[in-house]
């Protein structure tokens, strides 16, 4: 509090203050001046030993022996934290890290930004946003103040803790430093009311450096090209392959590397070869994997160590086909779409009721099987940005109508790829469609803690006899139920399919068993 007092009527660099305090080696008199700063200079003074001897420092009361007042510090004990070392500004400026986004989480991918530098940002403002294996995630301010500098571009892996961009937050702390810190500031903020191009209107401001993939990044490296100045004509000025070879072929560097590659063999005949002369290139693409793909990495690394074994059975889908169309045709809403994995959804949790340990998890470290309470159904969706597996929470307690919505809910949020941690988090059983891509057979991996996955093929006409032995066309599914062998056997798994079987079958006995 003195030195807040004392530093906002008489500021110093932090080099100054250290050699004004440690200068000091008279305590203070009883008859000071009456001026404020000779009052502050002299506490300050007396306060010496604060400075030499740390535990003085964070005591309740520190005395000083020559006198009868004492400063409250009011801290009794001090802790340091990097959370609380990174709030502390200096120079007016604060480094924005990434903070903890779920447990267990120690990177995230930075997918875009929603700033640009020298912008002002006001508090709670988004930021960017991120995607870890879990979920993605929006990023907001915590400050009130104007962006500084952008350290990271789209497409980095960023680490919890590191520095996402650096905000000015207190800018009359700022304009108060020495005038060569202040140019060193000012220089990492751009005069955004002075463009560069503005009579040619083509000049943008550019948002988190350069976009671009790794592999075009490191073809710019092959030819010694710097990135920074090859104009993007992707999406929202990206740099593609095509920019760097054209900046090359401009500035000479492909004739040169050309010409230093025929030099190889000096006095022998180059003889072109058939791809270089019909101008055919291929090239290898590391593609790194991010987001929900290194989910899966993990979860199917963990599957390969579970005993499966697979149950398949076929199922006549002729009663299912008849109740969506009747959906269909009584469908009053627009916006919904009535399709068959919402009744295959509800009878599957009609079935789970009757056979729990299917809907189960378990424990490799306590060798402990947890049968859930909530039907919790994963359903897995192929989406551009990878497999992701959202749930559909308490199905047991859902009606058919209310699953269609909340399946449409998932569904298009995981192709914005908006899904929350909530979505893909505490499923118990999960159900892959395979059928709607259009295979008809799948052997999945579970799921890991789950015990059991189940995957269902498309509906297909075939020919199939009657009990009268006449031939007649049924709609089939086949299902393919891979399940931990650890937890259960297959006389269990063949008792829980022919139970959900009769009421794929039979649907309007879901109309005796629905609470």
């Amino acid at each position: 509090m003195i030195c807040r007092q004392f530093h906002q009527k008489n500021p110093r660099s932090l080099s100054q203050w250290w050699r004004f305090v440690s200068s000091a080696t008279a305590p203070p008199s009883r008859a000071s001046s009456a001026a404020a700063d000779s009052e502050l200079v002299s506490a300050i003074r007396a306060q010496d030993d604060i400075f030499k001897k740390p535990k003085m420092l964070f005591s309740s009361k520190n005395r000083c022996p020559e006198s009868s007042w004492s400063i409250p510090i009011g801290i009794s004990r001090c802790r340091f934290t990097t959370q609380t070392m990174a709030d502390v500004p200096f120079n007016g400026v604060v480094d924005v890290p990434l903070a903890q986004t779920g447990e267990g989480i120690a990177e995230c991918e930075l997918l875009k930004w929603f700033v640009q530098e020298g912008e002002q940002v006001e508090e709670f403002q988004p930021l960017c946003e991120v995607q870890s294996d879990k979920a993605t995630i929006e990023i907001t301010s915590r400050y009130k103040g104007r962006v500084s500098k952008v350290v990271h571009v789209p497409g980095d892996i960023v680490k919890v803790g590191e520095t996402l961009l650096k905000m000015v937050v207190d800018e009359d702390a700022l304009f108060s430093q020495p005038s060569e810190i202040l140019e060193v500031i000012k220089a990492q903020v751009p005069d955004v009311s002075k463009p560069e191009d503005a009579g040619s209107g083509l000049s943008k401001p550019k948002v988190g450096g350069v976009m671009s993939t790794p592999a075009v990044r490191n073809l710019a490296k092959q030819y010694g090209v710097n990135i920074e100045d090859v104009r993007g004509t992707g999406k929202e000025g990206r740099v593609l392959k095509e920019d760097i070879l054209a900046y090359a072929a401009r500035g000479g560097v492909l004739n040169e590397t050309s010409a230093s590659a025929n030099q190889n063999l000096e006095g022998d005949q180059i003889i072109p070869s058939i791809s270089s002369t019909y101008g055919w290139e291929y090239e290898d693409q590391t593609i790194p994997l991010r987001g929900f793909q290194r989910a899966m990495v993990k979860a199917m690394t963990l599957a390969v160590k579970i005993p499966h074994f697979h149950y398949v059975d076929e199922i006549n889908c002729n009663s299912l086909v008849e109740l969506k169309a009747s959906f269909q045709r009584a469908n009053s809403d627009a916006g919904v779409k009535h399709t068959f994995l919402p009744v295959l959804i509800k009878s599957l949790s009609l079935a789970l009721s009757k056979y729990p340990m299917l809907n189960s998890c378990f424990s490799d470290e306590s060798q402990e099987v947890t049968l859930k309470g909530s039907h919790n159904i994963g359903i897995a969706m192929a989406t551009p940005h990878g497999l992701v597996v959202p749930n559909i929470k308490k199905v047991q307690s859902l009606s058919i109508f209310e699953i269609t919505k909340e399946l449409a809910r998932l569904q298009e949020l995981a192709l914005a790829n908006k899904l929350s941690s909530d979505d893909i988090s505490r499923g118990t059983i999960t159900l892959s469609n395979i059928g709607a891509i259009g295979g008809k057979f799948g052997s999945p991996l579970i799921n890991a803690p789950e015990v059991s996955i189940i995957a269902i093929g498309r509906i297909q006409k075939v020919p199939q006899y009657g009990e009268d032995g006449n031939v007649y066309p049924a709609s089939i599914m086949t299902v393919n139920i891979g399940s931990d062998h650890r937890v259960l056997d297959g006389a269990t798994v063949a008792k829980f399919c022919n139970e959900w079987k009769q009421f794929i079958e039979k649907p309007e006995l879901l109309m005796l068993h629905t609470k």
